[in-house]
């Protein structure tokens, strides 16, 4: 199988009616599964496949789930999926279980409890869950395995992270999301695509201590690419400086209740 890594993102051939491969090595592989909405909120899907194993990374909505599955068939036989990571429960990420579950009752959840509470709401429950704060370390069929980092207040206090070992990949969710009209698949210029980082993180994201200590728990991480639930995907050489955008972002707490920080401050 061709070879293709975080390096080659930026000259990835992406076409709107098909998946698009990101990475590819060793019976690995990683696709992002596209959609067609055309609006700032536009949501990410990716699918991993490791041998037998096929997870999905964040299923979307339902008003997108017959496209989700129809990119999947492009690639396999969507009865196959085996897992889906769930990074929190917001309907834009999660709603879609249900019919995944109807395509396949028996694929894996890998969430967090406090997510886990929540998920049954949307109709379904009894179904395979894997807690990722108890076992944050799935091992794939590769050899590769999957490393599930809590990121506690960004913006769900149960919200967490997904880090492919081998692509050294960080599926993100909602951190590093972006509000873009005017989207790409990979990020180009980082100082521009700040701006629309910030339409999404001044409101969602918590607080700076929150950004902060996040930073602090996957900085000894080697990534090579960031692939958040909106916006576009930062690729190796925009990894510093999306740390960098976290360590140093003030955002919820900080702006709304800035007055009395700078009262006790004084």
């Amino acid at each position: 199988m061709n070879i293709i890594t975080s390096n080659d993102l930026s000259s990835v051939n992406m076409d709107m009616g098909l998946p698009t491969t990101l990475y590819a090595s060793n019976g690995h592989s990683i696709f992002w599964l596209g959609n067609t909405d055309e609006t700032a909120f536009r949501c990410n899907t990716y699918l991993i496949v490791d041998q037998h194993e096929a997870i999905l990374v964040d299923p979307g909505s339902k008003q997108y789930f017959s496209q989700v599955k129809q990119r999947v068939a492009q690639i396999m036989p969507p009865e196959k999926i085996s897992g889906m990571v769930l990074c929190h429960q917001d309907p834009d990420v999660a709603a879609s279980m249900t019919d995944w579950l109807d395509v396949n009752p028996s694929i894996q959840v890998f969430t967090t409890p406090r997510t886990q509470v929540l998920l049954p709401h949307y109709g379904r429950s009894g179904y395979p869950y894997y807690d990722v704060t108890e076992k944050p370390a799935y091992a794939l069929p590769s050899g590769a395995s999957l490393k599930f980092v809590e990121a506690p207040f960004l913006h769900f206090p149960g919200a967490f992270v997904t880090y492919d070992t081998q692509a050294r990949y960080l599926f993100s969710g909602d951190i590093w999301a972006a509000l873009d009209l005017d989207w790409t698949l990979t990020v180009n210029s980082f100082e521009e695509h700040t701006q629309k980082m910030n339409l999404f993180h001044l409101d969602y994201m918590a607080s700076n201590l929150a950004a902060r200590g996040f930073v602090s728990r996957i900085e000894d991480l080697s990534i090579d690419a960031i692939l958040p639930q909106h916006g576009s995907i930062l690729g190796p050489q925009h990894v510093a400086a999306a740390l960098d955008y976290l360590r140093n972002l003030r955002c919820g707490t900080d702006i709304i209740y800035a007055d009395i920080e700078s009262n006790h401050g004084g």
